[in-house]
């Protein structure tokens, strides 16, 4: 079974596993860096710091508070993936960065994970009181947008960002269970 889990104690070693798994290949292939960042602002294997760091309080200039949860697989005792939720958008997420940002460990791609990990995001994100989550991604994404829209979202537009089109989709949560 799939779940959403927060960085607890007992995850540590699934967590540190999927991140140096993660940083590798980020490392051999920069230009495929999909993963959500708050991952990786602390060293993993210093843990208490570590599961301080992958949330945001937003009492840094120009953040808001975020959760960052991890898709853990019970079967298989490994950790899938990772995804932050942004309480709410300032102005730079509202244009470039949405509600989450998210990603799967690079030998579990393309296996429908992401999928169902934003459906148990929106699943936090309506906890939340979010009423329509905004998903942001590269147009060249064709992955990343398929699971956007298999969730649920709706194209709005693509502005340029950095030299590079984005699309922005917008997933209306108010009174519908997700996949």
């Amino acid at each position: 079974m799939l779940k959403l889990v927060r960085p607890e104690v007992q995850y540590k070693e699934a967590i540190i596993e999927m991140i140096d798994e993660w940083k590798s290949y980020n490392e051999s292939h920069p230009a495929a860096n999909s993963s959500p960042m708050a991952i990786f602002k602390t060293d993993p294997r210093e843990y208490e710091a570590f599961m301080e760091s992958v949330d945001n309080k937003g009492d840094e200039p120009n953040k808001v508070p975020s959760t960052t949860y991890f898709l853990y697989d019970e079967e298989r005792e490994i950790m899938i993936g990772a995804i932050n939720i942004r309480h709410y958008l300032n102005e730079f997420l509202l244009s470039y960065g949405g509600h989450i940002g998210d990603g799967i460990r690079p030998s579990e791609r393309g296996k429908g994970y992401a999928t169902k990990m934003i459906a148990l995001g929106l699943d936090v994100c309506r906890e939340l009181g979010i009423e329509r989550v905004l998903m942001v991604c590269d147009q060249d994404s064709v992955a990343s947008s398929r699971t956007i829209i298999k969730n649920g979202g709706i194209l709005e537009d693509r502005p340029l960002k950095d030299g590079k089109i984005i699309e922005r989709y917008w997933i209306d949560i108010s009174d519908q269970k997700t996949i």
